[in-house]
């Protein structure tokens, strides 16, 4: 069974990881195939998992998209160890603030949607991102949100579901069109393995 934390959630575990998302003959010998196989994974995920802590990645160290979304962490944390992420969802959490991103130079698609962010310190997104979604969180209610995220994030081609209008050229059509093709995730709408709604178009319904 995965390892319980004190608040009563499931920690991170190779064990975990592999049971959503490998599957083996039941005469395989898992210790030895675990860590090659763990390596190779793209995709990676742990939703509705009651997860509090992001923790014991270490092995994953090619994948691009991550999947958390609908635990009960409370930090962003410990992603430095896999800096090829390009996709992550967060979304329906217990996060109050951004922070430990900047480790992670490729990220484009990041779902923060449903938690408690309350005040949002800019500097910590990080400058690739392409699409951000923050809804349902406080700090989507501040005076002048939308266009201090906006000019913090020069890349950025959608907020909060809504696209950056004056950044979309036929250019940009092009290469959101190659980017659903290597992210099957941006096609959606996006379910877990689970059966709930992961992301619908950028966020949760």
């Amino acid at each position: 069974k995965p390892a319980q934390s004190p608040e009563e959630g499931v920690c991170i575990t190779e064990t975990l990881i592999t049971k959503r998302n490998l599957t083996f003959p039941e005469d395989e010998d898992l210790s030895e195939r675990m860590f090659h196989t763990l390596a190779d994974l793209q995709t990676v995920r742990l939703d509705q998992e009651r997860i509090t802590t992001i923790r014991n990645l270490e092995g994953l160290q090619n994948i691009h998209s991550l999947y958390l979304q609908e635990n009960k962490i409370q930090r962003i944390e410990n992603l430095a160890c896999i800096p090829s992420l390009r996709f992550l969802s967060l979304a329906g959490n217990r996060i109050r603030q951004v922070e430990n991103l900047l480790a992670l130079p490729h990220l484009q698609f990041l779902d923060l949607s449903g938690n408690l962010i309350d005040s949002l310190m800019l500097g910590e997104l990080p400058q690739s991102l392409l699409i951000l979604n923050l809804t349902g969180n406080k700090c989507t209610t501040r005076k002048g949100y939308r266009e201090m995220v906006t000019a913090a994030l020069p890349l950025l081609l959608d907020l909060d579901r809504q696209p950056v209008a004056e950044r979309w050229t036929s250019e940009d059509e092009d290469q959101a069109s190659g980017d659903e093709d290597e992210f099957p995730e941006l096609s959606g709408p996006f379910c877990s393995e689970r059966g709930a709604p992961a992301f619908q178009g950028c966020g949760l319904p």
